[in-house]
């Protein structure tokens, strides 16, 4: 259950939220700056590359590194294959983690290195190998890490995170939004130096003035009824989110949101993209999940049986209604199927700057679902 009357107590909130998502949250625009200029500071801005790279391969553990990889290969679209290295081990944890580059990985390609923790004995071991293949290097991971000192003797490039005094109180959530963003930020100033995709440095200041509107906006003291993420969470509760993204970028952003609300909330959700997401979904909104499947769910107790989960859709779009869209049909499928819809739009902006606004929104949402949840 959602304790709604909690979304609108900022002092409750702050007490629930000991992983400090609130926090991280609210200064991604901060660690977005920080980030790029750390960028700056190793040296990304007086690279001179020779060409682009044949492929791109990112490899790290988490989410954020998932989300980062799939961010950049949907932004930098055809230029450049992005190929995601996914860890094989035993377990989760540093220690047990494997990755290996493929076959055909060699001197025409590029290494991507993101991770927020570093000690990963098996992403030293890669570097090196990338090394003895002739790839390139770059990483971003903390500071002082054993990493660090293997892309230094790989003779690539090591850009330290972007971290606050408050990461290392608590454990870091896998779909943190600062871990997210200092780790994205030095690896979009990267690729547009070496031609693809555009992101310079003003590109990356617009993206953290769009991250500190929407804080404000969202932020925990501004009310449930002009608060866009508390609005959302509140529409969540007891419902299972069927998230439908329409524009190249938007898919990144509900994955994140699919996978943040798994992640911090605990609540399961799907995600496609429209207009196939009308027939892929189509079976679901018409089956128990719908709103109007179970007809005597009025007469239900509401004190001592759990409510019934019923399918909500959320439509995330990365560009204004009008031209080529499915949005009036995704509206059209959900109400014939008496299923509720939340849609979500950016501001006009730049690319970087409104998928930054459906990712923070989207995170400020799935935040209060996690804080304001209770069993």
């Amino acid at each position: 259950m959602l304790d709604e009357s909690l979304l609108d107590t900022p002092d409750g909130l702050a007490e629930a939220d000991r992983r400090g998502l609130l926090r991280g949250a609210a200064e991604a625009g901060a660690r977005v700056r920080t980030a790029a200029r750390h960028a700056a500071e190793a040296g990304i801005g007086d690279l001179k590359p020779d060409g682009r790279p044949r492929a791109v391969l990112i490899a790290g553990p988490g989410a954020a590194a998932t989300h980062t990889a799939d961010l950049l290969g949907t932004l930098a679209g055809a230029g450049s294959p992005f190929v995601r290295l996914a860890p094989t081990g035993v377990a989760p944890a540093a220690g047990a983690l494997r990755w290996e580059l493929p076959g055909w990985a060699g001197s025409v390609d590029l290494l991507l290195i993101a991770t927020p923790d570093g000690t990963e004995p098996s992403l030293s071991l890669l570097a090196d190998q990338a090394y003895r293949r002739g790839c390139a290097v770059v990483a971003v991971a903390p500071a002082g890490t054993p990493l660090a000192e293997a892309v230094a003797g790989a003779h690539g490039m090591f850009v330290p995170m972007a971290t606050a005094p408050y990461d290392h109180e608590e454990p870091i959530a896998a779909s943190s939004p600062g871990v997210f963003w200092a780790l994205l930020t030095p690896l979009l100033a990267l690729l547009d130096r070496i031609g693809l995709l555009g992101a310079p440095q003003d590109a990356l200041g617009r993206i953290a003035d769009r991250l500190d509107t929407v804080a404000e906006r969202c932020g925990p003291a501004i009310a449930t009824y002009s608060n866009p993420a508390k609005t959302l969470a509140a529409e969540l509760a007891d419902s299972l989110p069927v998230v439908w993204t329409e524009g190249n970028s938007a898919g990144p952003a509900g994955r994140r949101f699919a996978a943040a609300l798994a992640d911090l909330a605990g609540r399961p959700a799907v995600v496609a993209e429209l207009p196939e997401a009308l027939a892929a979904h189509n079976a679901l909104l018409a089956g128990p999940l719908a709103a109007s499947a179970d007809p005597d769910d009025f007469f239900r107790d509401r004190v001592e049986e759990a409510p019934a989960l019923h399918a909500r859709v959320v439509l995330l779009r990365d560009r204004p209604i009008g031209g080529l869209t499915a949005a009036p049909g995704a509206r059209d499928i959900a109400l014939s199927h008496d299923t509720p819809i939340s849609e979500l739009e950016p501001d006009e902006g730049d690319e970087l700057e409104t998928l930054a606004e459906l990712i923070a929104v989207t995170d400020f949402a799935a935040v209060y679902l996690a804080l304001a949840s209770r069993a």
